[in-house]
């Protein structure tokens, strides 16, 4: 259900904003038929309410170098460690998302590296010193599509 402090203009610019987040909040405010300050104050409104959490520059990793993307899921010796092996993490700058998930891993996280023998060193000499238990590495070949999460009302999806 979507949250109710937000209305079919807040809606409205969250999509727009998805597909762009460098859109002019004048060209939003043209297209939702209402004033470069209101937009202003509603973008800012989204903000303070954790809607949007910031904007960031897509970079392409295989143009600066980073040709292997690895999802890596991790075995715990000790689950009751969690905070620290997530902050130890945090250290590794490969480590682009790091997630606490149901099933069989404790942790599952995304990676780039420059390569697989580059993959393989970060394992080695960064993962292993962890606390890490075993394991299980998937390598992915190309990047199909990434997307954002659909944006709209509940009146637009009927």
């Amino acid at each position: 259900m979507a949250n109710a402090k937000l209305d079919a203009l807040d809606y409205k610019i969250l999509k727009m904003l998805s597909q762009n987040a460098r859109k002019p909040y004048l060209e939003i405010a043209r297209t939702c038929n209402v004033s470069g300050a209101a937009i202003h104050q509603r973008i800012q409104k989204l903000y303070n309410m954790g809607v949007i959490n910031g904007s960031i520059s897509l970079i392409e990793p295989t143009e600066v170098g980073y040709h292997t993307c690895a999802y890596i899921g991790f075995f715990l010796n000790d689950p009751s460690k969690f905070n620290e092996v997530v902050e130890r993490l945090k250290t590794v700058p490969e480590v682009v998302e790091c997630y606490y998930t149901t099933g069989k891993y404790d942790l599952f996280i995304k990676l780039y590296a420059k390569n697989n023998d580059d993959l393989l060193d970060i394992i080695h000499h960064k993962f292993l010193k962890m606390g890490l238990g075993r394991s299980e590495t998937l390598i992915t070949f190309k990047e199909v599509f990434k997307r954002q999460i659909p944006i709209g009302t509940d009146e637009e999806e009927a």
